[in-house]
């Protein structure tokens, strides 16, 4: 069984006590399966666990992705976790995801502020930050192999058929909340898309068998 490890920010583990997986289709939980057996096949192995959300311009739900995969690795004490993000192309994390993860949460810090800003995102005082910013899924940050590719838009997916040096390609495609950007429904969109992808992640994570 897995052992859950008290070590996240109180307000995440909160928000994260109180997510639905019952709210899952069987036809989404269809769609996610393939990344369970990705992780579980790494933890029956004892191996590294590289996973690389990727979706066009690395802006949105790449990192909403990437920062609620880790969150949920390490809420269910799963081991040998990294969580990356890319794009096709490199724009800038949108600011709207920032203050997304930091509404829920999350300790969000600008390392540097220019055209593409990179942010510290931490989710616990005990383990290392997740560095947010916009890249390309082959730059120097991302891994080089053995790693799951997880292509979170349809353009992405459509249009990028192979990830190089991916051990596995999986599209979970979510919808894209700039939709909705500069309307009063803006804030509430972003946190409707973040609770879906952390609800759907923490389905994936809790059924991790060590």
């Amino acid at each position: 069984m897995t052992t859950i490890k008290p070590s996240l920010f109180l307000e995440i583990g909160k928000l994260i006590k109180e997510l639905n997986p019952q709210t899952i289709t069987n036809e989404r939980k269809a769609v996610l399966q393939p990344l369970t057996e990705f992780i579980q096949s790494k933890v029956s192995s004892n191996q590294d666990i590289r996973i690389n959300f990727i979706c066009t311009h690395n802006s949105r739900r790449s990192h909403l992705s990437q920062v609620w995969a880790q969150t949920m690795a390490n809420y269910f004490n799963i081991k040998n976790v990294c969580c990356y993000s890319g794009g096709t192309e490199a724009t800038a994390l949108f600011p709207m995801i920032a203050e997304t993860l930091q509404n829920s949460g999350f300790q969000i810090k600008t390392i540097s502020k220019n055209e593409n800003p990179v942010y510290s995102i931490k989710y616990s005082d005990n383990e290392h930050p997740i560095i947010g910013f916009s890249k390309k899924v082959d730059d120097d940050f991302n891994p080089k192999s053995e790693f799951a590719a997880i292509m979170t838009c349809s353009q992405a997916d459509g249009g990028c058929q192979f990830i190089a040096g991916a051990e596995k390609r999986i599209p979970i495609t979510f919808e894209d909340p700039k939709s909705l950007d500069n309307t009063p429904q803006q804030a509430e969109k972003y946190n409707e898309r973040s609770l879906q992808i952390a609800t759907e992640l923490f389905y994936v994570f809790s059924q991790i068998n060590q």
